[in-house]
């Protein structure tokens, strides 16, 4: 089997294993597959913009002629040095041409192929993973980890440092797509220059300013549901972040911090000291005003203080059983909507 593990797909961006000239990158993070489909056609020839080092083939293309990939993939270099074909696969099936390159010489010529997400049993996926020349690499949505790795990098480019909440806040707004969270970060980034009492950090103002949820994941979303009751959207949001692989901490990190922000709210309202929401919400948050004040209807100080006591008692036994720790905050949450919603009614 030549499949490489995700973790290991990075390593060989960076060294390609030249017994293994044929590579296919797959996946339904498109953007993480795009960029390192563009990392290796840079790997692989000295200059990505002659046509005579490499050449462009369209699935269609080949499917309709399989002898026309071993043909690109054997012709030589017209002024020498390296080769590479980039193959873009679309619907058709392009198996019978990808078989055909493994038992042709490939010389000095890399083939890379471009695919969406492809099912384990796919025949394209397949073959590849089975073949001793060839190498598979999967690309699934970025976890916490590579996430936190990307906002370092694009952060260190730009010269800027986060702050420790602003970095909290924006990790779980990315990782659905990794062109899409790049792009987000770079516009970040390019807002946050000058700014602030040295200009080199990024605060939390700066992040509700212009970062969208690249994602398509708003935690916010699903602490709203939970603190106003709204228990059948807070399982479908719920749902959404399973798929995204959001981490426990970063939901529970949110509903912690909410939490806090509802209990202020509550008690400026106890006071009758003349609190207005619409002068406490900031505009990029003016979206959620519906949502908090269902949620300051529902809740007393009190009733807050206590479902305080209970989150930070869910993160401590989900930092404990970490393999449990989706469930727990899970639960947690769904706990407090029907708290919430039983007090509503």
């Amino acid at each position: 089997m030549t499949a490489v593990k995700p973790a290991d797909v990075d390593a060989f961006i960076a060294r390609p294993d030249p017994a293994r000239p044929i590579v296919l990158v797959f996946g339904p993070d498109a953007g993480l597959v795009s960029e390192r489909v563009n990392a290796l056609v840079k790997a692989s020839v000295d200059d990505v913009n002659d046509p005579f080092a490499l050449a462009r083939l369209e699935g269609e293309d080949i499917a309709a002629d399989p002898a026309r990939l071993v043909a690109e993939a054997q012709t030589m270099p017209l002024f020498g040095g390296r080769r590479a074909v980039w193959v873009k696969a679309g619907s058709r099936n392009i198996t019978p041409a990808v078989e055909m390159l493994f038992g042709a010489p490939l010389a000095a010529c890399r083939v890379i192929i471009e695919a969406g997400d492809l099912r384990r049993n796919a025949p394209l996926r397949a073959l590849c993973e089975r073949a001793k020349n060839a190498a598979a690499l999967p690309c699934y949505a970025d976890s916490e980890r590579d996430r936190e790795r990307l906002i370092d990098d694009e952060m260190r480019a730009a010269g800027l440092s986060l702050k420790p909440d602003a970095r909290a806040l924006l990790i779980p707004l990315l990782g659905g797509d990794r062109a899409a969270s790049r792009s987000e970060l770079r516009k970040l980034a390019l807002y946050a220059q000058g700014r602030g009492q040295d200009g080199k950090q990024v605060s939390v103002e700066d992040i509700a300013a212009v970062v969208s949820d690249a994602s398509a994941l708003a935690l916010d979303d699903i602490v709203d549901a939970a603190f106003a009751g709204r228990t059948a959207d807070l399982e479908t949001q719920l749902g959404k972040m399973r798929t995204a692989g959001t981490a426990a901490g970063t939901l529970l990190f949110t509903a912690q911090r909410q939490l806090a922000q509802l209990h202020k709210w509550r008690l400026a309202i106890d006071e009758q000291s003349g609190f207005s929401l619409d002068g406490a919400l900031p505009p990029a948050q003016f979206r959620r005003k519906r949502a908090i004040e269902a949620a300051l209807r529902s809740w007393s100080a009190a009733r807050l203080v206590t479902a305080m006591a209970d989150l930070a008692a869910a993160t401590l036994q989900a930092r404990q059983i970490s393999e449990l720790a989706d469930t727990i905050a899970e639960r947690a949450l769904l706990a407090i909507a029907e708290r919430s919603r039983r007090k509503a009614a």
